[in-house]
């Protein structure tokens, strides 16, 4: 079979074809955004790294059931490279799928999922409603109390960190400066709580 490179028009209007949710779109922009910022501060393919963070969770809205399983079903229909089809099933390690993360854009992938729906949610109960003044110290606060943002895993969290030897605090600060450069399509870039 003839794989395609795909290219970010036909990602994103396959994201559309399978989710309608506007939380689960700005997700998917919020990962693309911090996937493109560590592709380019690693000297690697910017285009790749963020359409594989763009439709990472393709399957999720229509089967959260069958999540990592329906993407894969998904994308082999398309004809996308075998490598894409992987990264985006590693993500779901230790949940919904058996691929470990090994490639460097995998285990980033894998660390920063769950990181980015932290961060959005603490921005979203701070006054000005934005990432641009957020900082990591504020994050790790939140981190502390299991109540708040009770659906992010922050053990996967600590794992990613881990594979990827970094610093809690170091992938913090790179994932909030990565979505800083999509605050806007993402809606957390208002200021003075407007």
């Amino acid at each position: 079979m003839d794989f395609i490179i795909p290219d970010r028009q036909h990602a994103f209007a396959l994201l559309k074809q399978y989710n309608q949710s506007q939380s689960l779109i700005k997700h998917a922009l919020a990962v693309e955004g911090v996937m493109r910022y560590f592709a380019r501060q690693r000297g690697r393919d910017e285009e790749k790294w963020g359409i594989i963070g763009l439709v990472h969770d393709l399957d999720y809205e229509q089967f959260p059931d069958q999540h990592c399983l329906k993407s894969k079903e998904i994308l082999n229909n398309n004809r996308w490279p075998p490598e894409y089809i992987r990264a985006v099933v590693s993500h779901g390690w230790g949940i919904c799928s058996e691929v470990k993360p090994e490639t460097e854009l995998e285990k980033v992938l894998y660390a920063i999922d769950e990181l980015t729906g932290l961060i959005a949610t603490t921005a979203l109960v701070r006054p000005s409603k934005s990432l641009l003044d957020l900082k990591a110290g504020s994050v790790k606060k939140k981190w502390k109390n299991k109540r708040f943002a009770a659906g992010v895993d922050r053990t996967i969290i600590e794992r990613g960190a881990k594979m990827l030897g970094l610093e809690l605090t170091d992938l913090i600060t790179d994932t909030i400066i990565g979505m800083r450069e999509v605050a806007e399509e993402i809606g957390l870039k208002n200021s003075g709580g407007t």
